[in-house]
């Protein structure tokens, strides 16, 4: 594994919240976790603030980095975007310069919605890609990722069905994390 990614799996593991959440917060990061969508006035109701500390505190959320962003999901299905693939690639020669490589070049792909550097199993990285059929699904392998020098295997998985397809953080854990 590179050392790079050593380092952030070893601090991930050291960090808790520099920003104490209290209830109010964590009511505020659950309900926007529900619909980003939600007013001020909107979120100060459901929290039970006035709006004007609701948005102090959402200020404060977000330039802690607690809150990174908002965003509209889409119905990939209603947009034809019938076929979800799950990749397990492997690379051939572990160094920084293949790794980065890599990472640059499938940044670059709208196809791929996640991309993980993974332990565990005989792949390096897992992808999670959405392609309308399986041949926007072949000309995107064998257009795209087997091109990528140092790339060596590829392992596919067709998704049948999505169980749980969930964008929230789980924050039933504060509780114990800042006692």
């Amino acid at each position: 594994m590179p050392k790079s990614a050593h380092q952030t799996t070893h601090k991930a593991r050291q960090h808790k919240p520099s920003h104490r959440l209290d209830r109010y917060d964590r009511q505020i990061l659950e309900a926007l976790q529900v619909d980003g969508s939600l007013t001020n006035q909107e979120l100060a109701e459901r929290v039970g603030l006035s709006a004007s500390p609701c948005s102090r505190r959402v200020k404060a959320l977000e330039e802690a980095g607690i809150i990174s962003g908002r965003t509209t999901l889409l119905n990939q299905k209603a947009l034809g975007l019938d076929l979800t693939v799950i990749l397990q690639i492997s690379m051939d020669r572990h160094t920084p310069e293949r790794f980065e490589n890599f990472e640059s070049t499938v940044r670059g792909f709208p196809e791929v919605q996640y991309c993980y550097l993974v332990t565990g199993q005989d792949a390096d990285y897992q992808l999670k890609v959405v392609v309308p059929d399986m041949d926007a699904y072949q000309q995107f392998l064998l257009g795209k990722i087997t091109r990528i020098d140092g790339v060596s295997g590829v392992h596919s998985s067709f998704v049948m069905r999505k169980v749980i397809d969930s964008t929230a953080v789980p924050l039933n854990y504060l509780d114990s994390q800042q006692a």
